[in-house]
């Protein structure tokens, strides 16, 4: 291999923080509890051994606990533990074993196995998203960590779940045994290349944990994790679309860079025409794929994005180093936004002699004469730079294609209850964007939480239409017209037949799910109303079940 670690480095945590990898949702939320606890930086807890059903159930039957009348039924409570308690690895084959609990309450984290429960850096880029809006991050802590006081002391309240005292009563049953305490590592603050997506993102979150007072804990958490997965993925996307245009140009777009003001569209904001009909011959089906081909086939061109801005980033920390760069004031790595910078023409002879020396370094490795893919590589005179990114993407762009394919898929929760892609099974499956019935519900609830003139939060009915609308404001989902970029130019006539097929199907879903009122053919009196009537009219909240 004529690349060392420096050249294959790809983890650019000026980006993102996640390191490219199939996700589960359960564990990545367990992690990001840790740090809401902590405020922002990860848990140190160690334990000699893996917990196994068997021992979250004896946590649980303890005889000093609350829950010694389960013994009677062990049988029927190992059952229930590892249905309702627990995240399962491979669950039901021979290797199964456990990740640790589902994150139902804040100290679920304490009881997991950590190298089952791994989040690839998820949990921090959560964190880190979500603290663009501090409010978002102390009702999360507030929701997760209820019925626990300042000091860590667990104090059920009354209307505590069944699965929560479960939890609480295991966190108090090894409080003894295990010390938690931060890990000691310093939180190192995101600067987003795009606000807007973090933004987003916690002003969603906001607004739906207003539901906590009208549904089960484990059905909130469940559209909470939903919620969350749907944001990152959001986040990604508008990622692979702004990055290699930003290196392109050498500029982050100046919108992007000072903040969206309030309405303002970013020009990176994804867009996306999601099958809502679900039917792999239906006639929205080709539009989907499309749009699924269009998104997934720009991550080559985002995976080399990433790999210049973290070299350039190497380059900043080789200029320091010669004191033609002042140092970052103190932090570790230096911002996207920098880095990009770094591309102006005032860099241009450091920075071709700097990565003149790795290309000739990767090229000297090699075999003389050069394979013809890199000869052809080296005959296209491009710029040092340019020709050692084509080097690296010659060797590690469908290595790192690859995991980034299986992080987005996770994300997206592709073939699993809330996706918003699909595959069949096979190799002629292809992916398609669609819309699940269970995001459409989390999606619903959020957007019908809305601030009246005197702004106060409160749920409202909306129209169709509108729903439709704000879908494509908002997230830039498009059901009932095609997207006027990403892969579209907009609908022709022949495009027509899908679309009312697929906002017919829309409106099929919404009665499905209980959401959608026709009261008459009056088309004013077709609209989607809330399940709960949310009202905030002070600090205190007022609520009242319709």
């Amino acid at each position: 291999m004529a690349l060392d670690s420096k050249d294959r480095a790809f983890r650019c945590d000026s980006i993102s923080r996640i390191d490219y990898k199939t996700l589960a949702m359960d564990r990545v939320l367990t992690a990001f509890l840790a740090r809401l606890w902590h405020d922002g930086v990860p848990s140190r807890m160690s334990r000699a051994v893996d917990l196994t059903v068997e021992d979250y159930l004896s946590l649980l039957l303890a005889s000093d606990g609350p829950f010694d009348g389960f013994a009677h039924n062990e049988d029927i409570s190992r059952r229930w533990v590892g249905t309702h308690l627990l995240d399962l690895v491979n669950r039901g084959r021979v290797t199964e074993a456990v990740a640790g609990p589902r994150p139902l309450h804040g100290f679920a984290y304490r009881l997991r196995n950590s190298r089952r429960s791994r989040p690839y850096g998820a949990d921090e880029q959560l964190y880190e998203l979500l603290a663009v809006k501090p409010l978002a991050v102390q009702k999360l802590k507030d929701f997760f960590f209820s019925d626990i006081e300042a000091d860590g002391r667990v104090i059920p309240g009354p209307d505590i779940d069944v699965e929560s005292q479960a939890l609480l009563s295991m966190v108090s049953m090894t409080e003894k045994k295990a010390q938690d305490r931060p890990d000691g590592s310093t939180r190192k603050p995101l600067v987003p290349l795009c606000k807007q997506p973090a933004e987003l993102m916690a002003d969603d979150v906001l607004r739906l944990l207003l539901h906590r007072d009208f549904m089960p804990r484990t059905v909130l958490v469940e559209h909470l994790k939903i919620l969350l997965s749907f944001h990152l993925a959001l986040y990604h996307l508008r990622m692979i679309k702004l990055v290699p245009a930003a290196v392109r140009t050498g500029a982050v777009d100046p919108s992007c860079a000072r903040g969206h003001r309030p309405g303002e569209h970013c020009p990176y904001a994804a867009n996306l025409f999601v099958d809502v009909l679900g039917v792999d011959n239906g006639a929205p089906a080709p539009y989907a794929t499309k749009s699924a081909e269009i998104w997934y086939g720009r991550l080559p061109q985002f995976v080399r994005g990433t790999f210049a801005v973290q070299k350039l980033g190497d380059f900043a920390a080789d200029l320091t180093k010669h004191g033609k760069l002042l140092k970052a004031g103190g932090r570790n790595e230096l911002p996207a936004v920098d880095a990009i910078a770094l591309l102006a023409d005032k860099h241009k002879r450091d920075r071709e002699m700097f990565f003149d020396m790795r290309v000739r370094r990767i090229l000297d490795d090699e075999e003389n004469p050069l394979a013809p893919e890199l000869q052809t590589i080296v005959d296209l005179g491009l710029s040092r730079l340019e020709t050692y990114l084509e080097l690296v993407m010659h060797y590690r762009g469908a290595f790192q294609r690859k995991y980034l394919v299986d992080c987005l898929d996770s994300l997206l929760m592709k073939n699993r209850p809330g996706q918003m892609v699909t595959q069949p099974r096979g190799k002629a499956g292809v992916r398609r964007l669609v819309l699940d019935s269970r995001l459409l519900e989390v999606l619903l609830q959020v957007a019908l939480v809305r601030q009246d003139d005197t702004g106060r939060m409160r749920t409202s009915p909306m129209r169709v239409d509108e729903v439709l609308e704000l879908l494509r404001a908002r997230y830039g989902l498009h059901i009932d017209q095609l997207p006027n970029e990403d892969g579209f130019a907009g609908a022709d006539v022949p495009d027509q037949m899908a679309l009312r097929e697929n906002s017919t199907a829309f409106v099929h879903r919404l009665r499905e799910i209980g959401y959608y009122r026709d009261l008459s053919d009056a088309y004013l009196t077709q609209t989607i109303t809330p399940r709960f009537a949310i009202r905030v009219d002070s600090p205190e909240t007022e609520r009242s079940k319709r």
